[in-house]
């Protein structure tokens, strides 16, 4: 674990190539005795969830249904500066949920400028090249408000950012404990829906309050960008129809309840509950006993490839052109995930860290989670610093778990989310996230900048994420995560 968290914070070679060491150390320390197992984490059901949502993205961005989208709001919201930088953060934040952020924040981007061009006129948007010594305040706080709401829009759904992932896979490899599409959401939803207004009035009340008032002509640049897409074709209403399909069919799949019920009521029989949402025992409609599910997240998240296929709306070359070195760093993380889990290890790393804190109140114990995830987000990705870090925080569920008033697993759980959540908000440098990096490399924004805003909201976030995190714990995740 050492050897691969010095690489990953250091990046001295890419993360994948120190995810695929993972296993070959294992095996060569003698932790496993042979590789198969050391490899067995690159297979993990939740790898191919995560294979099929980046594919699937990938056809919403052939036709630009995503860009779409986003200047639909921005036209129909943009009647005010404020409301303006609003709209692309609440379009970006959305996108976000189902794109990753890194492609959400390289789409935003040049949608942003060019709007501001209309805001500022072509002289008025600057760039770090230019003889102009002034960053206009709506140029900074539309860049940071884009970079900023795809972070914290990705928390929102299960596929929306890599931390989400990690946290998932990992708690599946150690404790055998499945978070599902909708379970998440009832985690991450709350959280987009109060922090990200949260961060746009801050941008733009506080550290960058806009200095114009019309912004008529970037609504009518957005209508324009907006009619020069046209109509969506035939090709391009078939991938919209199965993006939803598939997102319906992820709700659906988690309505295990209510499916019960119809049961018990006699609308829906036993063999087609057990085939649709899943049994142990009990036959299905196929006359098998012990089934998965049709409706299991994975599998309609796998549906949705053949689907586009079929459709004849993308060719194999279009889907398999998705960020590999993510899913190998995802399924180098779960062999290590194992191994921790395995031989102990994670229990003697996580008191040797955390067992200071054994005994101290809630919110102290979830704040200095949050400080340390966000602090240590700064200085690396947040996909490694979730992968080091989750782990720690399972294993730590055991010595807080008289103090969080929970079951071991339950206080694991808690925990781990916590620390996902945190990967998502660090603001301060262009390193952290890689939508910050996008829009500071754009040229039309300093550093120093994003410094003045993020680290303020560094500080602010991490009080308001406490607090925050303190309060689903105590009134909505009970009834969703144990």
């Amino acid at each position: 674990m050492v050897f691969a968290a010095v690489l990953w914070v250091t990046g001295v070679v890419p993360l994948a190539v120190t995810a695929l060491s993972i296993p070959v150390l294992l095996t060569g320390f003698g932790v496993y005795n042979d590789i198969d197992p050391a490899l067995a984490g690159f297979a993990d059901h939740l790898i191919f969830l995560f294979i099929a949502g980046f594919m699937l993205a990938n056809a919403l961005q052939k036709y630009d249904i995503d860009r779409r989208i986003a200047l639909w709001i921005m036209s129909a919201m943009g009647a005010s500066p404020r409301l303006l930088i609003l709209a692309i953060m609440i379009a970006t934040a959305l996108l976000s949920m189902w794109v990753s952020n890194t492609a959400t924040a390289a789409m935003m981007t040049p949608i942003a400028l060019g709007v501001l061009a209309q805001v500022l006129g072509r002289d008025g948007v600057v760039d770090e090249e230019s003889t102009a010594d002034a960053f206009s305040n709506m140029q900074i706080a539309t860049l940071l408000g884009t970079a900023y709401a795809a972070s914290v829009g990705g928390v929102g759904t299960l596929i929306g950012t890599p931390p989400n992932a990690v946290v998932a896979t990992q708690l599946s490899a150690m404790l055998n404990y499945e978070i599902g599409f909708v379970d998440w959401l009832f985690i991450g939803i709350p959280i987009v829906v109060l922090t990200l207004p949260l961060v746009w009035y801050l941008l733009t009340f506080v550290f960058f309050p806009p200095e114009i008032d019309d912004v008529s002509g970037a609504r009518r640049q957005a209508r324009e960008y907006l009619r020069e897409e046209g109509s969506l074709g035939p090709r391009g209403r078939r991938v919209a129809a199965i993006f939803g399909a598939t997102a319906v069919l992820w709700m659906v799949g988690d309505l295990d309840i209510l499916a019960e019920r119809l049961v018990e009521s006699g609308l829906l029989s036993q063999p087609w509950y057990n085939t649709l949402y899943g049994s142990d025992e009990g036959p299905t409609v196929l006359g098998v006993a012990g089934h998965q599910g049709l409706l299991y997240y994975v599998m309609v998240g796998l549906y949705a490839i053949p689907a586009l296929v079929l459709a004849d709306t993308v060719e194999w070359d279009d889907l398999v052109d998705i960020d590999w070195g993510t899913i190998l760093l995802f399924g180098g993380g779960i062999a290590l995930a194992d191994a921790f889990a395995e031989t102990g290890a994670t229990e003697w790393l996580a008191q040797t860290v955390f067992g200071s804190l054994t005994g101290a109140p809630i919110l102290l114990v979830v704040g200095a989670v949050v400080l340390l995830v966000i602090l240590l987000t700064e200085m690396t990705s947040n996909t490694a610093t979730a992968t080091i870090i989750v782990p720690i925080l399972i294993g730590i569920g055991g010595i807080f778990a008289s103090t969080l008033g929970l079951a071991e697993v339950s206080a694991a759980v808690f925990l781990a989310v916590s620390g996902a959540i945190a990967a998502s908000f660090a603001f301060a440098l262009p390193v952290a996230t890689p939508p910050n990096a996008i829009v500071f490399g754009s040229g039309h924004l300093k550093q120093e900048h994003m410094m003045r805003a993020g680290m303020a909201l560094n500080v602010l976030m991490t009080g308001i994420l406490t607090v925050l995190i303190w309060l689903l714990f105590k009134f909505v995740w009970p009834a969703v995560l144990w």
